[in-house]
């Protein structure tokens, strides 16, 4: 039987060869998809008696914008849950809307403001941010 003796170098460079191969030939990552973003806020009026004005501002990524009304939170007998109702009924079908065309709801950001204490009169505004990616 026959004795094989590797030169211990020869072995080495081989390996060696064989692994910077594999990492020259390594596949690209794939790069992160290029999103635009689009958003709508609500600003719904929380002043007693109807006296406020409520509405959803929408802005596109090409920057035109729209405007619809919303109904006040308050009318002149306290507090309406219907106009509540309505707002929820035309803020859910815009989200559907978007959905449609192809937009994926992001995030939502809201908050409240009130002039002075103690004086019943304030907003409640919400910002709707919703993504796609660029064709």
């Amino acid at each position: 039987m026959k004795t094989i003796n590797l030169n211990p170098w020869l072995l080495f460079f081989a390996v060696a060869g064989f692994v910077a191969a594999a990492v020259a030939f390594k596949p690209a990552a794939p790069q992160p998809a290029k999103v635009v973003y689009m958003q709508f806020t609500t600003v719904e009026s929380i002043i007693p008696g109807g006296l406020g004005r409520s509405k959803m501002l929408t802005t596109m990524p090409d920057g035109s914008k729209t405007e619809d009304d919303l109904q006040n939170f308050y009318s002149m007998v306290g507090i309406n849950f219907g106009n509540i109702s309505n707002n929820n009924t035309a803020i859910t079908r815009k989200i559907n809307d978007l959905v449609t065309q192809g937009w994926e709801f992001d995030k939502i950001v809201t908050g409240t403001q009130s002039p002075a204490e103690n004086n019943g009169q304030g907003i409640f505004i919400s910002r709707y941010f919703f993504k796609r990616a660029l064709e």
